[in-house]
């Protein structure tokens, strides 16, 4: 049975409005403003002696004036800018990229950054900064590109033309590589020996258990083990493990211009990310991961005077384990040799951290993070000192020399959280957050997921548009895999899918300058990020299923951000064929529409009739062969 929500629901449809229309009209609102702003700027005039909350009203009515005005101009002006060129009714939507941006990644052009001077391995960081954008295009896919194959058959079997990895580059890659992949005309299989120095996957998540103390990997999550950062992750057979056992592992690997780490696994339907922290700290707050694992990651962590493996100590929390996996540099000899000299190197660095190394086995080592708060003040030597204050808005920041989170309310060991699957009250308040107010979001994503699911499907862009109803079946629970909310809250989108038993990971984007949720989110054992929406996204084109934004239109549009970028790098993300929903007021919704059609969108309006302002834009991106 649908629920009346969704019975309720009715849809804005009708033909496209021509481009000359939308101009004609955006020149009119622009000439009404500017007589209501001049009306209002009168009025202030007049009331220097009222009353502070009458002028603070006034004030705010002309601020709203100003803004709309400000927005609508640039409105006009992307629209002119994309317009131009002459008539015709193509002119109006947004041309193709040539073949050379199939694969591009805005901010990470290795040439321009060692042009601005970048070097010691910078060039290969994320530098906006020196990104200007060129063309507004539309990333197209290969010649080759399919759509992938659904959840689970995806993860095992990806399209060989759908990443950048020619068969020269894979046969000329490593002995692990090529016991990981299994290249078949125009597909590449993938295995559970992902030929590290184990039999199997399994084999060493199980090894990794027993090290810590475990009976067997099942038990990672009652050892409080939720979420783990995968650094150089191959390409993800480690995690696609993990999340048969529950456990969110994110891949992150700086940007590969072919063969890419990060690319592959999200092309398996794989939790991953571009992300190093050669200079830069990761968008992560302090103490946001339970494990860091690093297999042959090719990190010389004692460098830069162990500015790196300081990092991973920010980022890692009270009570959890950095895993290191190196057969690459096998040391020769006996075990008890062996281990003296992998541990010698690091020693120094690891006891200045209050790490202790809690077991060695081969080439593996497990060192774990202090829950003692008191043990930094017990060290002997202080080499690396405390730092002062906190980090939870890290955002690119440049590394820090020193050890963070000591100060935070979040310093709780991994082993003494909830062991229930959800945050307790307790928890929550330690977030600042109610837990009437956490349980009431809940109940609010409950209720739209599945009226968001009965939303996937090209019926509603028909002249007569529909869903299923009561008698028709839904879409498939594997429909979809990838999913990006790029405005998270709590991730309330992302629990109401599990809840659901949708075969979806979501990464939780939390925008740079709003109410910082992520810890929240990261605690909940979910994939999160925070992330600047006036900037591209780090990521590859053609990786997620479905974009999701609550609100998000109207906070951008007082950052003065460009929406036609915001839908061309959201367009560039999108896979062909993949969705867009967006919740936004009325009128962001109706801009949101115009910029939809720009990028070519399938779009409709939904019209929820409760007697509020919001509105649901659902759009589809077409799958464009040229």
């Amino acid at each position: 049975m649908g629920s009346s929500w969704l019975k309720k629901q009715s849809f804005v449809i009708g033909p496209k409005p021509p481009l000359s229309w939308l101009i004609l009209c955006l020149i009119s609102l622009l000439a009404l403003i500017a007589v209501l702003s001049s009306s209002s700027s009168s009025s202030l005039n007049t009331a220097v002696g009222s009353s502070p909350r009458t002028t603070t009203a006034e004030s705010l009515i002309y601020t709203s004036y100003r803004r709309i005005k400000e927005q609508a101009a640039v409105g006009y002006l992307e629209l002119r800018t994309l317009s131009s060129g002459g008539g015709g009714a193509r002119q109006k939507e947004v041309g193709l990229c040539g073949k050379e941006r199939e694969n591009f990644v805005p901010c990470h052009n290795v040439s321009a950054n060692l042009i601005a001077g970048f070097k010691e391995g910078e060039e290969f960081d994320r530098h906006c900064e020196v990104y200007k954008g060129t063309e507004k295009c539309l990333v197209r896919p290969p010649k080759e590109y399919k759509a992938p194959l659904q959840w689970p058959s995806g993860r095992d079997v990806i399209w060989s033309g759908n990443v950048k990895i020619t068969k020269d580059q894979f046969l000329s890659s490593g002995s692990m590589t090529k016991r990981l992949m299994l290249l078949e005309e125009n597909q590449i299989a993938f295995h559970a020996e992902d030929g590290m120095i184990f039999n199997s996957v399994k084999d060493y998540t199980r090894q990794l258990a027993e090290m810590i103390g475990l009976g067997s990997d099942t038990e990672l999550p009652q050892a409080g083990i939720r979420n783990i950062l995968d650094i150089n992750c191959g390409f993800g057979s480690f995690g696609a493990h993990l999340l048969s056992l529950k456990i969110m592992a994110v891949c992150i690997a700086a940007y590969e211009a072919t063969g890419s780490q990060v690319q592959l696994s999200l092309e398996r339907g794989l939790p991953a990310m571009i992300g190093n922290f050669i200079s830069r700290q990761l968008p992560y707050p302090s103490l946001s991961y339970d494990m860091v694992h690093c297999a042959q990651c090719g990190i010389m962590w004692v460098e830069k005077n162990g500015m790196f493996l300081i990092e991973v100590d920010r980022v890692l929390k009270p009570g959890g384990y950095f895993v290191l996996t190196s057969p690459t540099s096998r040391p020769q000899g006996s075990s008890r040799e062996k281990k003296r000299i992998m541990a010698n190197p690091m020693e120094g660095l690891t006891q200045q951290l209050c790490w202790t190394l809690l077991a060695q086995q081969d080439e593996t080592f497990i060192w774990q993070k202090t829950a003692d708060i008191d043990c930094y003040a017990s060290r002997k030597q202080r080499t690396i000192q405390v730092c002062k204050g906190d980090d939870t808005q890290s955002y690119y920041r440049p590394l820090l020399p020193c050890i963070s989170g000591t100060s935070s309310k979040r310093w709780i060991a991994i082993q003494n959280r909830s062991s229930e699957s959800e945050l307790s009250s307790a928890e929550l308040k330690i977030h600042g957050v109610q837990p009437e107010e956490f349980y009431e979001d809940f109940q609010y994503w409950r209720s739209a997921v599945n009226n968001y699911w009965s939303l996937l499907t090209p019926l509603i862009f028909s002249d007569h548009p529909k869903r299923p109803g009561d008698e028709d079946p839904l879409p498939p629970y594997n429909m979809i895999r990838n999913v990006m909310d790029m405005s998270a809250n709590f991730g309330g989108l992302n629990a109401a899918l599990l809840e659901e038993k949708k075969s979806v990971w979501v990464m939780n984007v939390v925008p740079a300058r709003a109410s910082n949720a992520l810890p929240l989110i990261l605690d909940r054992g979910f994939a999160g990020v925070m992330h600047d929406w006036c900037e591209p996204f780090p990521t590859y084109p053609r990786t997620y299923d479905m974009l999701h934004a609550y609100g998000l239109i109207s906070h951008l549009s007082s950052e003065r951000c460009s929406m036609v970028d915001l839908f061309l790098e959201m367009d560039r993300i999108l896979r062909p064929e993949g969705w867009v929903i967006l919740s936004d007021t009325m009128g962001a919704i109706e801009m949101a529409r115009m910029f939809a059609t720009q990028v070519r969108w399938d779009a409709r309006i939904v019209d929820l009739q409760n007697g509020s302002d919001q509105r649901l834009l659902v759009c589809q991106k077409p799958f464009v062969k040229k």
